[in-house]
């Protein structure tokens, strides 16, 4: 080790210098993102899912030929968890919740909490705070238990109320 490199601040990847902020200073704030710039991804996330969400709305899904069958339906006769899916976006859509409810209740739920995710998004990154999700493990298994369990059910010949 030679004398320039005991002297020298600590380099950081990129090659600039570190400089370490010294304790009971504050640190320099980052610069300022536009608002337009914050919002970019949630917008664009948002205009993705309602073009998807227009598609869907005006090609009916209960006409045969506009979608692909569900593989596993086609190879085992079983329902998936996604099995009516489009049917309920289309009831969705057009403003029959009980028949969306009826296709996929799943979906629904999806679709409700999607859009206050994306709204408390939204909020945040207009304030220029980031998203913070407390999701630990034991929700997101509890999520596939239900997934899960709405598959199972929907399969028994009692879960013909469950099925698209």
């Amino acid at each position: 080790m030679n004398a320039d490199s005991r002297t020298a601040p600590p380099e950081v990847p990129g090659g600039a210098p570190h400089h370490p902020v010294p304790p009971g200073a504050q640190r320099p704030a980052p610069p300022a993102v536009p608002v337009r710039r914050r919002l970019a991804v949630p917008l664009g996330l948002f205009a993705a899912v309602a073009g998807a969400f227009a598609y869907v709305g005006a090609v009916d899904p209960n006409e045969s030929g506009h979608y692909p069958a569900c593989p596993l339906y086609l190879l085992t006769g079983l329902y998936c968890p996604g099995c009516g899916g489009l049917r309920s976006a289309h009831a969705f859509v057009h403003g029959d919740l009980l028949a969306a409810l009826h296709a996929n209740a799943p979906a629904v739920a999806a679709y409700l909490g999607f859009a206050v995710l994306w709204t408390v998004w939204t909020a945040r990154a207009a304030r220029g705070r980031p998203l913070r999700l407390g999701l630990g493990p034991v929700q997101l298994w509890t999520v596939v238990a239900l997934l899960l369990a709405f598959t199972v059910l929907r399969n028994l010949p009692f879960g013909g109320w469950l099925r698209p």
